[in-house]
């Protein structure tokens, strides 16, 4: 590595340190290391742009923000939340249960641990507590539901990681659907064991015109992710064009269907979907960016022959992959991760025989779990935000949640068929 190369590297550390935005940092890193080496700069620039104006799949990301905050801006959280009431909740510790499987349904029209957790969680966090449940246990359940999200389709960070990766969105999302479920199920069977350990209660048993009611006001949400799968699966249309008609049918069902999108909320989502949006892509450029930089170095062939040498077989790798994105992911935003490693990571995983779909869930779920890690997950400051518990206890419930998640990992690791 020259050395032109080092003090760049050193400089994004000192980026990461300063709390600097990912893309301002990437940027200007890129930017640095152009004018050691003696290149124009305004190569920066126009990689920037030309990368981000000619991929179509990209527009996908702010369709996806836009029905997410849409969802959230509407009753159609709480209709997903009743919904799953009437299917989980009369079981053993039953509002806990609820919030796993409304994730996992909110996780199909959103595809964002966020949106989720900041969407849903208010919610769950607050029925939660009127039931009985602790503080702390709630917000660790809320938590570890929402990394579903970005695991089942549709999902953002697949979408960037396919980009990144030059895998197919549409076989990303088919392949995220197994793991999703099972995330759910090994998540609701701790909620089964700890609710019997603590004696939560059981949810309320609906029946008759009550039941049918929630159910059938249900609908309309619930057909979100079945028209956008559907759409993609049968090759009605793009990823992208899925995202759109997402969008679409979340505002009509919000405005005509259950009439809770007012002027002045519409106005707001926009406003955050741009906020969002700008954020992301500048993000996005300035990896493309920083992956030209990483190219004139040749550092996935350094990094591809040091591993080489050092690593026997492609399980090697993946567990060698798994430790440090899970170390990496307790200390830096799983954003992060994508745009720095994914040009690296990618070829020498290519190499060793990796589908690239299997690696982009593996990936995906390792940085995931990240953002339920201490000291600086981001799921972890959202919903002690939310439910107002001290953050030591929220970690000490979440912990356990880790490992059912680390199970699924390993699983979905060294069985690849779970995927494919």
């Amino acid at each position: 590595m020259s050395t032109s190369m080092i003090l760049a590297l050193l400089l994004l550390v000192v980026c990461f340190v300063i709390r600097m935005p990912i893309g301002i940092g990437l940027l200007i890193t890129s930017f640095t290391y152009m004018l050691l080496v003696g290149q124009d700069p305004s190569i920066i620039a126009e990689i920037f742009c030309s990368k981000m104006f000619n991929n179509f799949i990209l527009l996908a990301v702010p369709l996806f923000i836009l029905a997410a905050n849409i969802m959230n801006s509407s009753k159609v959280t709480e209709k997903i939340f009743n919904f799953a009431q009437v299917l989980v909740g009369r079981w053993k510790g039953g509002l806990g249960h609820v919030n796993v499987v409304a994730s996992l349904i909110f996780s199909g029209m959103t595809g964002s641990a966020v949106a989720d957790a900041s969407g849903l969680g208010i919610m769950e966090i607050e029925e939660m507590k009127k039931e009985g449940y602790d503080d702390s246990f709630s917000a660790a359940i809320t938590a570890s539901s929402a990394v579903i999200g970005p695991i089942f389709p549709p999902s953002i960070p697949l979408v960037i990681y396919g980009v990144i990766a030059g895998a197919s969105i549409g076989n990303l999302f088919m392949a995220g659907m197994v793991p999703g479920v099972m995330l759910a199920a090994a998540l609701c069977c701790y909620v089964a064991y700890i609710a019997n350990k603590r004696g939560y209660p059981r949810g309320k048993r609906f029946r008759g015109r009550e039941l049918m009611t929630m159910i059938f006001s249900a609908i309309p949400a619930l057909l979100t992710p079945v028209i956008l799968l559907l759409g993609i699966y049968t090759g009605i249309t793009t990823a992208t064009e899925a995202g759109a008609i997402a969008a679409f049918y979340a505002l009509v069902i919000s405005v005509f269907g259950y009439r809770t999108l007012s002027r002045k909320q519409f106005v707001t989502v926009i406003k955050n979907t741009v906020r969002a949006t700008g954020q992301v892509g500048i993000m996005l450029g300035a990896a493309y960016a920083f992956s030209y930089v990483i190219s004139i170095e040749n550092l996935p062939k350094l990094a591809g022959a040091f591993i080489e040498n050092t690593v026997t077989s492609k399980y090697t790798f993946l567990i060698l992959c798994n430790i440090v994105l899970l170390i990496l992911g307790c200390l830096v935003d799983s954003a992060v991760l994508q745009l720095v490693l994914l040009p690296i990571l990618c070829p020498i995983a290519a190499s060793y025989g990796i589908d690239m779909v299997h690696f982009g869930i593996v990936f995906t779920l390792n940085t995931m779990i990240g953002l339920c890690t201490p000291p600086f997950g981001m799921l972890l400051f959202i919903v002690t935000g939310i439910s107002k518990a001290p953050m030591s206890k929220v970690i000490k419930d979440t912990m356990p949640m880790v490992g059912v998640m680390l199970v699924v990992l390993l699983l979905i690791t060294f069985v690849p068929q779970t995927i494919m």
